[in-house]
């Protein structure tokens, strides 16, 4: 990938920018700083975070938790000196809070790495480079070419995510009123109401975007350029974690393991 290398500061330096269920193990949530604890054999411990629904990097799939995201965190941890405990499963806009909270160690949920959110957490390396999709029904009418097209019609985008920011930035009060944005817990949802015809377009991340779109009757009008790049958030305390993935992550790049999960899950 181009991004591969990059690190999170010349990242932020040069671009600027469903309900919760039972986890499979325990939270750590200790903060430990890999020191291995006071035994000197215990293994210090990851915690992930995630948001199902929304693919292809992370749903459910016959009750099980399934994804780019997953597979990628699992193989990065495996790289560590850290034992990983499991996935905790949140709404997106509740992932930060979470983390700050202690909660979960890891952040994996296709999160957008930005000035907003620095302020709150640290990124690991970017692992997945991104722009925005606009999404429509492919048996309408409608077929918008740029932001401006969509002026005056219902719109959509998932709570938290670059899509809701570039409805509110771009079209909230230039080209849509407040009461035509829709906001929703997730993309499955959204897309579900696109289907209905509650709203007539939907911003949502390019790759998620191309999955909707071969297995629902949604296709992509157009895309939204925004430069944007996934990290996995940690604590801002936490280098210890932070620097643990960084080196997993350019292990797996390294060996091959991210080329093969990015055909896996992207045909790429």
């Amino acid at each position: 990938m181009s991004d591969k290398g990059l690190s999170r500061r010349q990242y932020l330096t040069t671009v600027g920018g469903t309900a919760v269920t039972l986890s499979v193990a325990g939270c750590s949530g200790d903060g430990d700083s890999g020191d291995g604890g006071d035994s000197g054999t215990e293994r210090p411990t990851i915690t992930a975070g995630t948001a199902p629904g929304f693919p292809p990097f992370e749903m459910k799939e016959g009750g099980d938790l399934v994804g780019f995201d997953i597979d990628l965190l699992e193989a990065v941890v495996s790289e560590t000196e850290y034992s990983f405990e499991g996935w905790e499963e949140f709404e997106f806009d509740s992932l930060i809070p979470a983390l700050t909270n202690n909660n979960i160690d890891v952040i994996a949920a296709g999160m957008t790495i930005n000035d907003d959110r620095d302020q709150t957490i640290d990124f690991s390396d970017p692992y997945y480079s991104s722009d925005q999709a606009i999404v429509v029904r492919s048996d309408g009418d409608f077929a918008p070419e740029s932001l401006s097209d969509l002026a005056d019609r219902p719109v959509g985008a998932q709570k938290g995510t670059t899509g809701e920011g570039v409805v509110q930035d771009e079209l909230v009060g230039d080209e849509i009123t407040e009461n035509q944005y829709n906001a929703y817990d997730n993309y499955v949802l959204a897309i579900q109401d696109l289907q209905n015809g509650n709203v007539d377009a939907v911003v949502i991340d390019v790759p998620v975007a191309n999955t909707f779109a071969a297995n629902r009757p949604v296709e992509v009008a157009f895309v939204y350029e925004t430069g944007e790049k996934f990290g996995f958030g940690v604590r801002t305390d936490d280098d210890a974690r932070q620097e643990a993935l960084n080196s997993g992550l350019s292990t797996v790049r390294e060996d091959g393991t991210y080329e093969e999960l990015t055909r896996k899950w992207f045909g790429e």
